[in-house]
């Protein structure tokens, strides 16, 4: 079987972005946005789906991590999206219950090709290192809509911003790594329109 991956590079006057995704790796990553938590949550995604990401991003941080975040998201939302080419043979659906200590976090997806966004997650603390907590909604909403999936996140449990927002990165790897996985018995695509 062929490696699926995806290579994505996107400019703009706020970021500059290159992304390499192969879904059938093994979990090794490099990446450098210049935003250490954000780095941390994407190796704990690449790790914990064995995905292999290598991603840089030179944004504007002089402004705030916003813009760096978001075009992330979307980057590796296209790369998902680009790597799954047609979507023979995958499961399309994913779901993952995730603790981290306190925190218990689940994850719904849907390979469908109709973007929405459900986001249940509350942080007691503002920030995480450099990072604003209220990003991680904004990434995953960039990623959901270019990588064209259905995607809930719902915290059950949490009160360690770190713990909530590691087990949603997490969950999100765990439940895209069973949607995008094969199974034997899909002669096609699992859908009867015929199309994902």
């Amino acid at each position: 079987m062929n490696k699926r991956l995806a290579k994505i590079s996107r400019k703009t006057k706020e970021t500059d972005i290159t992304c390499e995704l192969i879904l059938d790796g093994s979990g090794k990553s490099d990446i450098n946005t210049g935003v250490g938590f954000f780095d941390h949550m994407l190796e704990g995604f690449a790790k914990h789906g064995l995905f292999d990401l290598y991603l840089t991003c030179k944004g504007d941080l002089d402004v705030d991590t916003h813009h760096t975040i978001e075009d992330t998201g979307i980057v590796l939302g296209k790369a998902i999206a680009e790597a799954l080419g047609d979507k023979k043979g995958v499961r399309r659906y994913g779901h993952f219950m995730l603790p981290m200590d306190e925190a218990l976090i689940a994850c719904a997806i849907d390979l469908c090709g109709r973007p929405y966004f459900n986001f249940n997650l509350s942080f007691p603390e503002e920030r995480c290192g450099d990072m604003e907590m209220a990003m991680v909604r904004e990434f995953f909403y960039a990623l959901s809509y270019s990588g064209e999936m259905n995607l809930h996140l719902k915290q059950l449990d949490g009160l360690n911003s770190h713990h909530i927002a590691e087990a949603a990165f997490k969950a999100f790897a765990k439940s895209l790594d069973m949607a995008t996985g094969f199974d034997d018995r899909i002669e096609d695509v699992l859908s009867t329109k015929g199309a994902l």
